[in-house]
């Protein structure tokens, strides 16, 4: 169960998941037909050791990244998210943003693949430990960041806006936000307290894209928190109740925007919603805001 004051590195807790949403993008990755694809995933993945290294090696053939049920699914979620996020970025840098704030960053590698972050400076926010598991991988594997990268060691339930200016981070340019895999993690209130910081923070011209998930049905939830499995330590890290809609609460504050669900955006590009009723996705929508 969740506290406000529990903690986690990335092999613990909130951070694991990083490991656990890199692995699926890295299986996922490898499908001819990927809408998107994240090559150092797998340097995450196998950097870890033991069953993650196993699972991307393909020396396991029991994990749930590999059921028909849930893992073939979660790995389309996850480069479908990837896939807007990397478009909504090479947007934004089009349109003349030049400063990026990634909360509660995780594992995301943007800074050192997309092309079109090369002049920006992208600020990642998160807790040191899951900053430096990062920044070590990618640096033992000869990596480098194409982007102006700053790490931003902080807890978003502490002063964040001081630790990002403290960074460099000048509310008087554009910015692009990436909200992604973040709010479930948030209390209700915790998340409107986010938007309010990113509506304060956000000079005109910024954009900021969300992911968000309605809360699971009262039986789902049920039966994954007694599953046994990854489901249900994933359900007692979440806050799985109703909450602010993200495209409805800015846009009542002078952003416009709009939103779309995962299974019509999958579609949108031309592929198949997978699983066998579609529900796994069907909670799971888009956004992107703008603030004029």
């Amino acid at each position: 169960m969740r506290t406000d004051e529990d903690s986690w590195d990335i092999n613990t807790g909130v951070g694991s998941t990083a490991l656990f949403v890199a692995a699926a993008r890295a299986l996922g990755g490898r499908a001819g037909d990927a809408p998107a694809r994240d090559p150092l995933a797998e340097l995450f993945v196998s950097a870890a050791g033991g069953e993650w290294a196993d699972l991307v090696a393909g020396r396991l053939s029991d994990h749930p990244l590999l059921t028909t049920d849930f893992g073939i699914p979660f790995q389309q979620h996850q480069l479908f998210r990837t896939r807007y996020f990397d478009d909504f970025l090479d947007a934004a840098v089009a349109s003349g943003i030049r400063q990026v704030v990634v909360l509660a960053a995780g594992l995301d590698a943007r800074a050192y693949r997309l092309p079109s972050l090369a002049g920006c400076t992208v600020y990642e926010l998160d807790r040191s430990q899951v900053l430096e598991y990062k920044r070590e991988t990618l640096a033992k594997a000869g990596r480098e960041p194409i982007a102006d990268r700053r790490e931003v060691a902080v807890d978003l339930r502490g002063d964040w806006p001081k630790a990002l200016r403290d960074s460099g981070f000048d509310s008087d340019r554009p910015t692009a936000w990436l909200i992604e895999g973040l709010l479930i993690y948030l209390t209700p209130a915790a998340q409107d307290r986010l938007f309010d910081t990113v509506h304060s923070l956000s000079a005109p011209g910024s954009r900021a894209a969300v992911e968000q998930m309605d809360p699971l049905p009262a039986e789902d939830a049920e039966a994954l928190a007694a599953d046994g499995e990854s489901g249900s330590e994933w359900v007692k890290l979440i806050y799985n109740e109703p909450r602010s809609e993200a495209t409805a609460w800015f846009t009542a504050r002078g952003w416009s925007g709009e939103r779309i669900y995962l299974p019509d955006y999958i579609r949108s590009l031309g592929h198949t919603p997978a699983g066998p009723d579609g529900r796994q996705q069907s909670l799971i929508n888009l956004a992107t805001v703008t603030r004029p």
